[in-house]
């Protein structure tokens, strides 16, 4: 086997010559388009790795959020029990106070009419006295007639004895 140097030289050309079309026409198109893939690829990678952080950031300020807002609701109840137990305090001392109050007005009312009583009766005690002493003066009487006479001016007044 002889080496033709013509032929291995025509085939070398023609190598390199096909070589560099294909470098130009289509290792060069080709690879913008890998290199435009590959970059299209690395920004949704990275956009997706955006988009996670940023649900993750969001996540934790719900639950942050949602945490507040639950001890915000607690604190609130709590605050809700307490002003009731308040109120209910209050009302209770209220009436207490005001049953105090009426009972010493009903108490105060109640002396008030015991003495006007008292002084009515003084009044009577007093008339009666007065008429019985008349009666006495204008009758000497024994003791029986003394009697009936007494019993007489108590009819008349209308107290029973």
């Amino acid at each position: 086997m002889e080496f033709q140097y013509g032929t291995m030289l025509i085939q070398l050309v023609t190598f390199v010559v096909l070589f560099l079309l294909l470098r130009k026409f289509a290792f060069g198109p080709l690879m913008r388009v890998m290199n435009e893939r590959a970059q299209y690829i690395e920004n949704q990678i990275t956009t997706a790795e955006k988009n996670r952080e940023e649900a993750e950031r969001l996540s934790k300020e719900h639950n942050t959020a949602i945490q507040n807002a639950k001890k915000e609701a607690s604190e609130m109840m709590e605050n809700a029990r307490r002003s009731g137990e308040k109120q209910a305090a209050d009302i209770v001392a209220a009436a207490e106070a005001e049953a105090r109050r009426l009972k010493e007005e009903a108490v105060a009312e109640i002396n008030r009419e015991k003495e006007q009583a008292i002084a009515e009766l003084r009044d009577q005690v007093g008339t009666l006295s007065v008429l019985l002493a008349g009666k006495i003066i204008e009758k000497e009487l024994d003791a029986e007639a003394h009697k009936a006479l007494f019993e007489e001016a108590v009819k008349e007044m209308g107290v029973r004895v």
